[in-house]
């Protein structure tokens, strides 16, 4: 059977502004978590994206892979919802070239990856007719409702534990509860494609995404404008 048919993942971030271009005069602006509580990695990432107007007037989804939790926000970056997710086996930040054309029961446990970088996405089918967002079709990575077909897996139970620790479980794609999916994920996106940001959990976030602290920059600003010239 395809890999696609059970969205096994295999991206690489696409281009994206540069911080310098992408910078502007004044305040920072900043992602609105509302009640939510991120690590720090995902606040300054969403900041960034907000400050920097990287997400292009779109939705857009912040994945934390480290603490296995999705944020989903709206073209102004707004939180609309966030939920744990189950994310691929084995740690890193990149997939095995060509691994996307491979059986399931060709793909190691060490292959089992979700990719870091950044990545237009927009709502679509897989291979078995099931609604999902796709990440990147060629690769065959997408966002979706959790898988539940192997009781052994466990998948549910892993999703409500308060730890992170049993959420490496997928092939690659990114699993969230069916609801989150069907009352934050599919409206957020539906009739517009947006951005999803993987974090990198073996390389900086900076280093990924080009991006920069929102309060540096702003610092760095007000500086250059109170000094004579």
């Amino acid at each position: 059977m395809a890999i696609k048919a059970f969205c096994i993942g295999i991206a690489f971030a696409l281009p994206f502004p540069s911080a310098s271009a992408a910078e502007v005069a004044g305040s920072p602006r900043r992602a609105e978590f509302a009640l939510e509580q991120p690590s720090r990695d995902a606040r300054q990432l969403a900041d960034w994206v907000v400050d920097s107007g990287d997400n292009l007037a779109k939705p857009f989804v912040v994945v934390d892979k480290v603490n296995a939790k999705v944020f989903v926000f709206d073209a102004v970056g707004r939180i609309r919802g966030a939920a744990p997710a189950l994310l691929g086996l084995a740690r890193g930040d990149h997939s095995v070239p060509g691994i996307g054309e491979r059986e399931l029961s060709a793909i190691g446990p060490e292959d089992r990856t979700t990719p870091a970088g950044r990545f237009v996405a927009a709502l679509g089918r897989n291979m078995r007719g099931e609604d999902v967002l796709w990440v990147d079709y060629d690769g065959a990575v997408s966002l979706h409702r959790v898988i539940t077909s192997n009781p052994k897996e466990r998948r549910l139970h892993r999703l409500a534990t308060p730890t992170p620790k049993d959420n490496r479980i997928s092939y690659g794609c990114i699993n969230v509860p069916v609801a989150f999916y069907e009352t934050v994920v599919r409206p957020a996106f539906t009739g517009t494609e947006g951005i999803v940001y993987v974090l990198p959990e073996t390389r900086p976030a900076r280093e990924v995404f080009g991006s920069y602290d929102v309060d540096e920059r702003a610092a760095r600003q007000n500086l250059e404008a109170a000094t004579p010239r």
